[in-house]
This record gives structure tokens, C-alpha cells and sequence, in this order.
């Protein structure tokens, strides 16, 4: 315990949401909530507006999509998170090079290794020039925790969010903690708080009365001991810069609960690859393979095999998994499965008899391929023939249904044409003409796209078929232009190729480095430079949350699920102020008044028609027929049609609305 307040926490604000709203100009102010969007999916982040409807982290997506359903649900775009993390992690790396990350947007920083004299006064300039530097340098906004010792600023950036510093003065701890909850200290999980709520004891105070032994007689001897200190304000843990991994994992909720047995096994062999690929890229291996089944009743099972040595061959990790899958009961269906490495080492020890195991299998099973692979020749031998003979017999036949004229790759676009590219809601797109934008939603073969970018108005709406040759998936672009990130008090952001780049002044230039994608200048009155690489947080194959330790269980946005969410209609009306002020065109054939009253009706027919009445409006038809006029107009929606636009006056903070 520290006698000044230089342990420094930050927590970036509802990070998630806030770079979603950051990228997107038309859901600043408004819910968002980012996680998966499957019948099973978990919240990961909902944004402050979101919160508001009882919405919070680990909320199952259906309570979420009950309590805020006008809510924009989007799936992570870990890659941006990851950029925007690297410019945040670079800048306390500024600090000092005692820097403990917890996860993309949270983590600890020593001041007094960084050479911060230690008072509190010298303490809070660093954290208020922190948080002035994150909002330059990205955009947005973080909460510091200031206290001398990592409990306490945590504590204390929890008290300060959003946007805030709170500063603990060391002895005013015990008085601080003691009304608040038992929950509220660190390693005290719903088993323990359960535990010490049925000997009476509710509060840090209370915890701190109850006694050392007492706690030991309930908990045991090192969570009581360890407990008994907190509840005194008395934390010792430093902060460590590296962190040792214990285990790696990977996770999947199913949006259906699994029953074959076949596809089962094929789960856990696909599981046990993607662990082996996140255990090779930290360049580790383990000696014990852990697997998790969560039933259909929510009973959870682990079972685990130790090898001879420590291991990164996927087909050892398979097999084993495989082995393992084999003892666990699986008929009556299963809601998550898990594959695990444990006791990791930075070495390979091969187990030779696993190997020639692995290569008698191999052999068998090549020969077995052989064999299916010269029965399905004599049967595609068979059916070829039998094709020839069909087709024959329709070309003899008369009539106009039969084609004159058939391209070359007619074969393969219809072959293609069965398997329609899927559109996540949130992702980035980008249009050969309208140019860069995020899917809003979609379904029916069709998926409606807003045409933004972080630092213009909020964009138009478009429609287009899913396999549209002129729509591409994209990366990410950064949250704030270079030139614009530049004139803030020095910072640079995100570079738009990808890499987090920034330069902070501090009264003198610094040199720039590079390492991992990261640039970064810092100038502290002279020609300093530090080089941070990027620190790697794996996400979840097809839109699941963050993964801390062992990985959450966060459902992943399956193939069969469709969102046609609906963001910033039906019926808008921004005012710009009072009087009558010049319009400014946005885009075609749409105005949006600066000075005076302009408002924008959205239709709920189909098509688009022209603007009329006093102030510039836009027309646009909830099946995504979006335009501002006749020239601007839409592909109108089955049902066609055309349906005067409703306006509806509509406040920058309100819920934004939802399209079946």
C-alpha cells in the first residue's frame, strides 16, 4: 500500500459502443448495443443511451433486444477495437513502462516507475493530460482511477465514469469502502457473496467487523486472510507488465442445441484447430487438453488428459479432444462446447508414440479415401451419362423456354448464385459509386447500407441486392482524419491503412517509431521516442466478444441469422437552430438546412418521391427504397407503391428505430 496515488487505472468508456458511434455518425446520441446478434448471443458492450433501458455487459442479446428494441445491434468489429487499443496502449506506454493491460480497453500503469513525482497533485496532471491525449489521439473518451494501490483505482474508475478522474487521498480508504457493497473487492464472485450473505455480512464494513477468523471459518485460510485485507482498504498486488498466460481457449454457444453426435465431434475437432492456431501464434504449447460441454439445462462438464509433453500438433490436440468428447454423454443436447490447452511451456516436446499413432491413422484413412474416391467416379461416370441424355432430350424439345445463347461461366455464377454473401450488421462496406458505408441489415435476399464516414454527416440509406458485384467488404476507417488528429494538441489517429498512428507533443519533436503497425512520436522536450508494439487480443470467429482468460461464452452470429435492424427512420427531423438559414446539399437531390428549421420525413411506403412542402425533405421507403426525389429514387420493395412521408420531430437522444 502506497502512501501517494500513483497507480493509475484506465477504463475506456463503454468502448465497444463508443467506437461504433464514433464511426458512425448517424448513431451518436442514440442506443447501440454490440455483440452476438444470435438467438443466443451476448451483450459485450451497450452504450450509455442502451444503459439507460436496464441494458449492461453479459445480458443475454433477447433480454437486451426486449428491454431496448429500438436499439442498433451490431457485431464486434474486433479490428477496429484492436487499432483503436494500440494508439491507447501506446499512450501509457508514455507513462511508464509498467503497464499491466487487462483487455482492449482497460488496464494498469505504475507512475512512479515512469519517474511521476509522487503527490497527488503530480498524479492527477498526469491522468487529466491522459485522458485530454486518448480523446485527441482517438476520438474518445476513458475514465481514470488515481489510489496507491490497484484496488482502490479501479474503485475509483468506476466512480469516475463516464469521462472523469476521481482521486482516492491515501487514508481515506477504509471510510471509503466500508458502505459499499462485498461485491465490490477484488475475487469476491457470486459463491463467496452468497456465502458471507448467509453468515449476515453485506458491506466492506461489515466484512472488516466480522474478523479474520471468521472469515477464514467461512472462506478458508488464504481467500479470508486475502479478503480481510482488502475489506481494509490494504492491497499489495504491483503492477506487472507481462503477464503470464496460464491457458488458452476457445468457445462456441450454438444457436441450436447439438444432438448428432457427428456433428459434435466435427465441433470439437473444429475447436481444437482454432485453439492450436491461437496457441501457435504466442508461440507456446501445452501439456494438458481440456474440453467443456455446457448442456441443454446449463450443467457444465470439463474433462481433461495430460500428455507425455508439452505439445502444438493439432492433430495431438484433436485426438485428444476427440478422446475426451468420447466419455461425455451428449444425446440429450448440447448449448456450448470448449477446447483448451493448459500447462503451456515455451518449448515442443514431440511424443513419438502419438506420432506413429497419427501416421497408422493417416494411412487408413487415405486408403479408405481411395476407395469412396473410385465408387464416386464410377457413379460420376453414371450420372455424367445420364446428364448428357437429359440435356439431348432438352434440346430436341421446342419452345422458348430453352436458352439461345449460354455464357462461359454460366456454370459457375450459377453455382455461386446459391450461396449469397452474408452481411453482418456494423460491417464495412464499400460501393464502387456511393463509396464507403456499414450494413444497416439484411435479409430476403437483399442488404440496406448507410453511406457515412466517421467525420461527415450522417449518410444516405440504399438498398441493394446481396450479391451485388459493386458492394465489397472492407476494413475499417479510422476514427478521426490524420490532418484533423493532427491539429488537436498534436495527435495524430488512426492511420486508414490500419495502423494506429499518432504523435503527441510535449513540448519538443520526437522521432518516429515503428513496430507491429504502430506508429508513434512522442515528444517530452526533446527527441525522445518510444517504439510499443501492438498488443494481440484474439475475437471470436463470426461476431462473438472479447475473450479474457479462459474466453467468455459468447454466442456467435450463425449463418442463419438475420438482423434487419433499422437505424435513424422512420421520420427525422433535426433542427439546426432558429430562423431561416441557407440549406447546404448533402446529396443528391436532398438539402439539409444549417441556420434554420430543415427537417427529413421518411415514408413508410414503398419508393421515393419528390420533396414538397416549406422546408427540404427526404422520402424513403421502409423496404429500403431510399431517395430524395424522382432522379434519387430507390428499388422499390415488394408491394410497391408510393406513400406521402411522415414527419415526426425527433430529439438527438432518443431510441432509434427497428424495421421488421
Amino acid at each position: 500500500m502506497r502512501g501517494a496515488p500513483t497507480i493509475l487505472h484506465l477504463d475506456m468508456d463503454a468502448f465497444y459502443a463508443s467506437a461504433e458511434q464514433a464511426a458512425k455518425p448517424s448513431l451518436r446520441g442514440k442506443p447501440v448495443i454490440v455483440g452476438g446478434l444470435g438467438p443466443r448471443g451476448v451483450v459485450a458492450t451497450a452504450s450509455y443511451e442502451a444503459r439507460v433501458f436496464g441494458v449492461h455487459s453479459a445480458m443475454a442479446m433477447a433480454q437486451a433486444r426486449r428491454l431496448c428494441p429500438n436499439a442498433a445491434f451490431l457485431t464486434p468489429r474486433f479490428t477496429l477495437y484492436r487499432q483503436v487499443s494500440d494508439a491507447v496502449m501506446a499512450l501509457l506506454h508514455t507513462l511508464s513502462p509498467l503497464v499491466e493491460p487487462l483487455s482492449l480497453d482497460e488496464a494498469f500503469v505504475d507512475l512512479e516507475a515512469g519517474g511521476t513525482e509522487p503527490t497527488a497533485e503530480a498524479a492527477r496532471a498526469v491522468g487529466e493530460r491522459l485522458r485530454n491525449d486518448i480523446r485527441a489521439v482517438t476520438g474518445l473518451t476513458g475514465s481514470v482511477g488515481l489510489a496507491g494501490s490497484k484496488m482502490l483505482a479501479k474503485i475509483a474508475s468506476e466512480q469516475a465514469k463516464p469521462d472523469g478522474l476521481v482521486l482516492i487521498e491515501p487514508g481515506t480508504e477504509r471510510g471509503l469502502l466500508g458502505p459499499m457493497p462485498v461485491r465490490t473487492l477484488p475475487g469476491v464472485g457470486p459463491a463467496t457473496a452468497e456465502a458471507l450473505r448467509r453468515a449476515g455480512i453485506h458491506t466492506v464494513a461489515e466484512t472488516r467487523e466480522a474478523g479474520e477468523a471468521e472469515l477464514v471459518r467461512l472462506l478458508g485460510r488464504a481467500h479470508g486472510s486475502s479478503l480481510f485485507l482488502m475489506a481494509n482498504g490494504r492491497d499489495e498486488r504491483p503492477v506487472v507488465a507481462e503477464r503470464d498466460a496460464k491457458s488458452i481457449s476457445v468457445e462456441d454457444t450454438f444457436d441450436v442445441d447439438l444432438t448428432d453426435r457427428t456433428r459434435v465431434q466435427l465441433e470439437i475437432a473444429r475447436l481444437a484447430d482454432r485453439c492450436v492456431r491461437r496457441l501457435r501464434e504466442a508461440g507456446r504449447s501445452g501439456r494438458t487438453v481440456v474440453i467443456k460441454v455446457r448442456r441443454y439445462d446449463f450443467t457444465t462438464l470439463t474433462r481433461s488428459e495430460t500428455l507425455r509433453g508439452p505439445t502444438d500438433d493439432p492433430g495431438v490436440v484433436r485426438e485428444a479432444a476427440a478422446r475426451l468428447i468420447e466419455g461425455v454423454d451428449t444425446t440429450a443436447g448440447v448449448r456450448l462446447l470448449g477446447v483448451g490447452v493448459s500447462g503451456l511451456a515455451d518449448y515442443t516436446q514431440e511424443d513419438l508414440f502419438a506420432q506413429a499413432a497419427q501416421a497408422a491413422r493417416a494411412a487408413e484413412a487415405a486408403q479408405a479415401a481411395q476407395a469412396t474416391e473410385a465408387a464416386r467416379g464410377a457413379q460420376a461416370a453414371q450420372g455424367a451419362r445420364a446428364a448428357h441424355e437429359a440435356l439431348e432430350d432438352v434440346r430436341r424439345t421446342p419452345g422458348p423456354a430453352t436458352p439461345e445463347h449460354v455464357g462461359a461461366g454460366a456454370g459457375e455464377a450459377s453455382e455461386g448464385a446459391g450461396k449469397p454473401r452474408r452481411w453482418l450488421p456494423g460491417s464495412d462496406v464499400r460501393h464502387a459509386e456511393y463509396g464507403a458505408g456499414w450494413v444497416q441489415g439484411s435479409g430476403v435476399g437483399r442488404v440496406t447500407v448507410r453511406f457515412e464516414e466517421p467525420w461527415s454527416e450522417p449518410g444516405r440509406v440504399r438498398t441493394f441486392a446481396v450479391d451485388d458485384p459493386a458492394l465489397e467488404p472492407t476494413e475499417p476507417l479510422p476514427l478521426l482524419r490524420p490532418e484533423e488528429a493532427a491539429g488537436r494538441g498534436g495527435a495524430v489517429g488512426l492511420d486508414r491503412d490500419g495502423g494506429p498512428g499518432e504523435a503527441v507533443g510535449r513540448g519538443g519533436g520526437g522521432g518516429p517509431a515503428r513496430v507491429g503497425g504502430l506508429e508513434e512520436a512522442v515528444g517530452r522536450g526533446g527527441g525522445s521516442e518510444r517504439a510499443v508494439g501492438p498488443e494481440e487480443v484474439a475475437g471470436r470467429g463470426g461476431g462473438a466478444g472479447p475473450e479474457r482468460g479462459g474466453g467468455p461464452e459468447e454466442a456467435v452470429g450463425r449463418e442463419g441469422s438475420v438482423d434487419l435492424e433499422r437505424v435513424g427512420g422512420p421520420g427525422e427531423a433535426v433542427g439546426r437552430g432558429g430562423g431561416g438559414g441557407p440549406a447546404r446539399a448533402v446529396g443528391p437531390e436532398q438539402a439539409v438546412g444549417r441556420g434554420g428549421g430543415s427537417e427529413r420525413a421518411v415514408g413508410r411506403g414503398e419508393g421515393a418521391g419528390p420533396a414538397r412542402g416549406g422546408g427540404p425533405r427526404e422520402a424513403a421507403g421502409r423496404g429500403g427504397a431510399v431517395g430524395a426525389g424522382p432522379a434519387d429514387a430507390g428499388p422499390a420493395a415488394p408491394g410497391g407503391g408510393h406513400q406521402p412521408g411522415r414527419e415526426q420531430g425527433r430529439g438527438r437522444g432518443q431510441p432509434v428505430t427497428s424495421s421488421p
